[in-house]
Formats: structure tokens, sequence, C-alpha cells
């Protein structure tokens, strides 16, 4: 019960945090976490018992699969060059720096156990990226870089740190094998993501349930992932495999109810999940170095250059590469799709670097004991290290992110959002009157229902988006416009008082509630249309 306790506090905390963050214009994950802390620094919450194992699984394919569905995977391969920079040769490049800097400084620390906490502290945080990318309204070349390495950088880091473990738990280490897991680790995790993928298309055609259908597509990120893991592939590749197919599939255009119901629950299932994993960063957190014993000045000298090495590292990596790509970019012909990012923006790729629910995961998954029966050499100081880097790069990064991309001007301007938003609805609006035409010239339709229609599909142009259409349509048609918009603003009060009027008729005595419930659902569906 006490565990329940804390998941609902977790939870709670997450629907009081989420709108705080956005009053103060700082990244959500932050407060999350210091909300983590806060609880675990209160006497009477009880403390997290989760088994480590359990926490990749639990939290990872949920996470993937909404920040894969917010994109698309067209928009990661016309980035592919950056992102695989990023997500493959950075991660390496920060696993060997980190782990050089805590064999020198960590005595008694076997190279493999240095090797480990470079692989569990290289990969930036997808979770946290997504969400900082989010709320700053970046340009959307730069929230698909962040998504994309936050998405792919953890089959390298995943597969460098199982080796890693294993050399220290088994006193074996072979860069042989290490390079043949990740090549394994990949076949095997897209192939899985594939069928899985292809299992859920066919089934979800068969469901005309839009509540099955949802609870299909939640299933399915946990079955790609669980399957890839116990074949020793990447469940990471598995859950962007599976995401990325069932987006690239036409859905039916007709299932209004499916896609809104599907949507609001997993906008619902990414926050919340999302809640408990930085809330779950605070509490252990907390309990890590309430437990901890030694020398604490030298552990957060060790801590302190960990992440010093990792905001270098980033720096020194990024900024020649993507001078590099520029130059390239400008040299060499390209599809027109691929943008290379601008100094100011290489400022802010670089410096959203931050590390969060896969470190932390890792972190505690580390093993007990070796092989031989001994302590797994300086497990909590690794714990305790990964532990100062995601709260420093969340409070340092996280905190000042906004501010640097304020002071560099580079958020999306309302002006760029407008004009995409005109473009797909002039261009829906175009299809809507060519298939109009088409119907026309099939059923011979009256003149005066065409000129209706035109004009309805014209007004509704207007209406979804007003600003700089003057020039393509006539005031008459702006005219009818806000007629039409008066009109169903009108008939919407007049459906709020036939739903008010169920709801009440609900509660009294002698009204069937099922059948009060069909009558509200028609009108909620006639609302939706």
């Amino acid at each position: 019960m006490a565990q329940l306790t804390l998941l609902f506090l977790l939870m709670f905390g997450t629907v009081v945090v989420v709108p705080l963050a956005g009053r103060l214009r700082l990244p959500f994950p932050v407060l999350l976490t210091l909300y983590g802390v806060l609880l675990g620094w209160l006497p009477f919450v009880p403390n997290l018992r989760i088994d480590p194992d359990l926490l990749l699984p639990l939290l990872l394919p949920p996470l993937l699969y909404a920040a894969a569905q917010r994109s698309s995977w067209r928009e990661f391969a016309a980035n592919a060059r950056p992102i695989t920079l990023l997500a493959v040769a950075l991660v390496l490049v920060t696993t060997a720096a980190v782990a050089a800097v805590a064999d020198a400084m960590i005595p008694g620390l076997p190279l493999a156990g240095a090797v480990a906490l470079g692989a569990l502290v290289a990969p930036p945080d997808p979770v946290a990226a997504t969400a900082v990318a989010g709320s700053l309204r970046l340009p959307r070349r730069l929230v698909a870089i962040l998504e994309g390495e936050g998405l792919f950088n953890d089959v390298t880091s995943l597969v460098l740190y199982q080796v890693a473990v294993a050399a220290v738990v088994g006193g074996t280490f072979s860069p042989v094998e290490a390079a043949g897991m990740l090549a394994l680790s990949a076949v095997v995790g897209v192939g899985i993501g594939f069928a899985v993928g292809l299992a859920g298309r066919l089934l979800l055609g068969r469901l005309d349930e839009p509540t099955l259908q949802t609870l299909l597509t939640l299933l399915v990120p946990f079955l790609a992932y669980v399957v890839a893991d116990e074949l020793h592939g990447s469940g990471v590749l598995a859950v962007l495999t599976t995401a990325f197919y069932l987006g690239s599939v036409a859905e039916d255009a007709d299932n209004v109810v499916g896609r809104l119901t599907g949507r609001s629950f997993w906008e619902v299932v990414d926050l919340v999940v999302t809640g408990v994993a930085f809330g779950v960063i605070g509490l252990e957190m907390w309990e890590i170095f309430h437990d901890l014993r030694g020398d604490r000045g030298r552990l957060f000298l060790e801590a302190g250059a960990v992440v010093l090495t990792l905001i270098v590292v980033r720096g020194l990596w990024l900024f020649p590469v993507a001078a590099l790509a520029r130059r390239l970019h400008a040299r060499l012909p390209t599809t027109g799709e691929t943008q290379t990012p601008d100094p100011r923006e290489t400022v802010v790729v670089w410096w959203a670097g931050m590390r969060g629910v896969v470190t932390i995961a890792l972190a505690l998954a580390l093993p007990l004991t070796t092989d031989a029966g001994d302590a797994f050499p300086e497990r909590q100081r690794l714990v305790a290290i990964a532990f100062c880097v995601i709260v420093v790069t969340l409070l340092l990064q996280g905190v000042s992110l906004p501010w640097l991309v304020r002071r560099l001007g580079v958020s999306e301007t309302d002006d760029a959002e407008s004009h995409e938003e005109r473009r797909i609805a002039a261009a829906a609006t175009k299809a809507a009157l060519r298939r109009l035409r088409e119907l026309d010239e099939q059923r011979d339709l009256p003149d005066e229902m065409v000129q209706r229609l035109r004009a309805r599909q014209k007004a509704l142009l207007a209406e979804l988006k007003p600003e700089g259409m003057g020039e393509e349509l006539a005031d008459a048609v702006v005219e009818r416009s806000r007629r039409i918009k008066l009109l169903h603003e009108i008939e919407a009060e007049m459906t709020a008082a036939a739903r008010r009027e169920v709801i009440a008729a609900r509660g009294r005595r002698g009204v069937d509630p099922a059948a009060a419930d069909r009558v509200l659902r028609r009108l909620d569906l006639r609302s939706v249309r």
C-alpha cells in the first residue's frame, strides 16, 4: 500500500508541477526532479522499492512510442547524418572520455567499470530532450535532431554498458564481441520491430472499437521491447521501428473517434510516465545520498569532473562537426530536405545534453556482485556519480536553456508556424474541392448545392487560418465565414444545452443510465463532427 501511495504522490505532483513549470517558463522535468527530492526528504514518505531491472522495460517503451508518434520516419531520415553523429559516434567518444577520467580519479575501479560509468552517463535523455524542445518552440529541424539523438543513442550506450558490466562481472572483455553485439542488437531489434508493427497493423484493421484500438497501441511498444530484449536485440530500436512503421501506414481518415481517443490517451500516458520517471530520479537521489558514507567531498569532485567532461566533449565534438557539415552542405548537392544547424542552433544542441531516465535505470541496474562472489567494484560510488550527473545537467542546463534560446533568438516564430499551417490547410482545401468536382461529374449535382459546398469549404479554410487569406478569398466568402462561425456557435450552445439535460436526466429516478450514456455519446460525436 505504501508503494501505491508513493505512486499516487508522484502522479499528483505531475498535475501540480507541470502547469507551475509553464508559468515559470522552466522545463517541467527539472521541477519534477526537485519535487521527487522534496518527497524523499519528508519523513512520512516511504522509500521507493522497485526492481531496477524493471525500470527500463516499464518506462522506456511508452515514452519512446509517444515521442516517435509526434514525428515521422521521413523527418528522421532527412536528418540521418547529424543524428548518427550524435547518437552513435558522440556516444562512443563520450564513453571513452568519461572512462579515462573515471579510471584516473577513482582508485580501485577497473577499466571495464570506468567504461560502464561512461556508457551509462553518455546518452542524453530522450524524455528530457523531447519535453524541453516542445516547451521552447525550437525550429522543427532542431527538434528532430534532439529527438533523434535522444531516441537512438540508447542503442549504442546499452550495448557498451552490457559489454562493460559483463567484463567486470566475468573478468573478460573483447572489443570484437562488443562490435558484434552492437550489430546483432540492431538487426534483431529492427526485425522484431517490423514484425510487431505488421501484426499490430493487421489487428488494428480488424478492431472497430476505438477503445480496443487504443488499448492495442498501448500493448504494442511493450511487446516489441520485451520480445527484442529476450532475443538479445535492441528493445529501443524495436519500439522505434514499430512506431515509425505504424505511423507510415495510411490510417483510416474516417476513423475520427479512434484518432481523437488514441491521441488523447497517449498524451495522458506520456505525461504520467514522464512525471513518474523524473519523480523517481529525485526520490532515488535522496535515498542514495542519505545512505552514502565516506568522503562526500571527493565524490562531488569526481562527479564534477564527469559532468565537465560530458559538457566539454559534447562541445568539442559538435562545433567542428557542425562547421564541417555546413561546409559540405554548401558544396555538395542535397535533396533539399536536409538542413544543417547554423552556429546559434549548434549552441542550443550542445547545451541541451541533459541526462535522465536511461542513466538512472542503468546505474541502478549495476550488479551487486561479480561471478567470483566479490562486491561490484565501487558500485555505490558509481551510482552516486550518475545521480550527480543527472541532477547537475537537469538543473544547470535545463534551467538555463530557455534563457539561452531566447538570448540566441532561435525559437520558431509565429509567422513560420502560421505559414506552415496555412500551407497545409490550403492543400487540404484543394483536395476537398477536387473531390467535389469529381462527385459533380459522377452524380451531376445541382448547381446550387455545388456552389454552396464550394463556398462552405472556402469558408472553412478562412476559419482555420483567416490571417493572410485576404488575397485568396473574396470579401463575400469572408463574410460568409463569419456567418457560418456564428451559426456554429449557436448550434454548439444548443447542443450543450441538450447535453446538460441528458446529464441531469441520468441522475433522475426511473431513467436508464446506459440509455442516457448512449444518447450523450451521440451528442458528443455530433459535436466532434
